[in-house]
């Protein structure tokens, strides 16, 4: 069974040959890059009230899970699978942050 970063990233892919009148991913794909960051941009300050604000759990989760969404619908409208992202945390499993950010490159 795939987990669900897995099956939207499916889902996403098979969206971008959608009709943008049918599905709301395929018309933030029609719209672009900058409305798909500007939905990100909206989405992060819903969080970030969410978290200021009320902190009702339920809430935050809904709002984190609209911010990830939307982030997987940019990455993969550049080409880019969500599930990449996956790995590169798993890479980064067990390191510490401190360290990890020394081995970057600036």
């Amino acid at each position: 069974m795939k987990n669900i970063v897995e099956r939207l990233s499916v889902l996403l892919r098979e969206r971008k040959s959608a009709d943008p009148s049918s599905s709301y991913v395929a018309s933030l794909y029609a719209k672009g890059n900058e409305k798909i960051i500007e939905k990100i941009a909206e989405e992060t300050d819903e969080l970030i009230a969410e978290i200021t604000e009320d902190l009702e759990k339920n809430k935050v989760i809904h709002e984190a899970a609209d911010l990830w969404f939307h982030v997987m619908v940019l990455l993969t409208n550049n080409g880019i699978d969500p599930t990449e992202v996956l790995k590169e945390l798993e890479s980064r499993e067990g390191l510490s942050g401190i360290e990890e950010k020394k081995g970057r490159k600036e």
